[in-house]
């Protein structure tokens, strides 16, 4: 598949996974891919410190108005990448100005009435910070929005309570805005959800889940699922330690030839728990994997996004595309 239709396939991308896979870490690198494309990107951070501005290289956290992360270059066919964060409470006073209520928004908020609030309607919340995005993909503020979303647990309830919230209004500004998130999420050209996973046990095993909970709650788009921190197929570990010692002639002390038989059997059992995960996953989930590798740096920076959104896009570029949509009133 080409990596810029790839990108180009929805205007908002919702990155979701159990925490600690590296959905931040592939929000930044989803971006950065995007940006080399030509597209304009803003990423939308939902929980607060996630780190994304480290992967380019900043130190600052977000807040609510717009910094810019990486600057335009059309010398290099790059667009810029923006980022901001949206909470609840500012979506709220955001919505209240612009329904001149100005004067009382902040008030309301500093008060606690949207925690009264969110605790007498529940998802109303999540309502709140989708209906920005929404806005936002409506204003057609950059060309791809891609949302940090909360860990798997939370990010099934945020992205499910639209619907339940007009199963259970009647009518109103509330269910309105409720109506329309749920028009969003349901149209994979405006948006899809990229599910983040490892390969290990617990992380498919919730990928999976969370996957069939989401199409079948939510109505979303599921997009191919990025599997971070794939383990490289080892080289040279066939033979025991033992038998490439004495053919090299080498005199190893044993308790250094334990250890280095230890670590080669780990290796090759780390890689083949990584293996049989993913095949697992192909079996029980019928979605595109994208693989990237595991990064050994101490922290992802300009430099490991980078790789991270080559590897990204080799591994998009070896997808099927996939088929065109057939005409409405075509015959099966």
């Amino acid at each position: 598949m080409d990596v810029g239709t790839f990108c180009a396939q929805s205007h908002v991308l919702v990155v979701a996974g159990k925490g600690g896979v590296g959905k931040t870490t592939m929000s930044a690198t989803l971006a950065r891919m995007a940006s080399q494309r030509g597209l304009s990107v803003l990423i939308v951070e939902l929980e607060g410190k996630s780190g994304i501005t480290g992967a380019f290289g900043m130190a600052e956290d977000l807040g609510y108005e717009e910094i810019e992360l990486q600057a335009a270059d059309p010398g290099l066919g790059q667009s810029s990448i923006r980022a901001r964060r949206i909470t609840p409470d500012d979506a709220l006073v955001e919505y209240l100005i612009d329904h001149g209520l100005k004067r009382v928004s902040k008030r309301l908020v500093s008060s606690g009435v949207v925690d009264v609030v969110s605790t007498a309607i529940p998802g109303i919340r999540d309502v709140l910070v989708l209906g920005k995005v929404k806005q936002l993909e409506r204003d057609q503020v950059a060309d791809l929005i891609v949302v940090d979303a909360p860990a798997t647990g939370h990010a099934i309830t945020f992205l499910t309570s639209a619907s339940g919230l007009v199963n259970a209004a009647r009518g109103g500004p509330l269910r309105n805005q409720a109506q329309d998130v749920v028009e969003l999420l349901s149209d994979p050209a405006r948006c899809r959800v990229i599910l983040v996973t490892l390969p290990e046990d617990m992380p498919v095993s919730e990928t999976i889940e969370s996957a069939f909970t989401l199409e079948d709650k939510a109505g979303v788009q599921l997009g191919p699922v990025i599997v971070n921190a794939c383990d490289t197929a080892p080289v040279g570990l066939d033979e025991s330690t033992e038998a490439v010692v004495a053919s090299a002639g080498i005199n190893v002390k044993p308790e250094h030839l334990d250890a280095l038989e230890a670590a080669r059997l780990f290796r090759l059992e780390r890689h083949a728990i990584s293996k049989d995960q993913l095949e697992r996953m192909a079996r029980d989930l019928p979605l595109p994997q994208l693989l990237v590798p595991q990064m050994t740096a101490v922290a992802i920076g300009p430099a490991e996004t980078q790789q991270l959104a080559d590897a990204l896009a080799d591994a998009i570029a070896q997808l099927e595309p996939e088929p065109e949509p057939e005409p409405e009133g075509a015959s099966v």
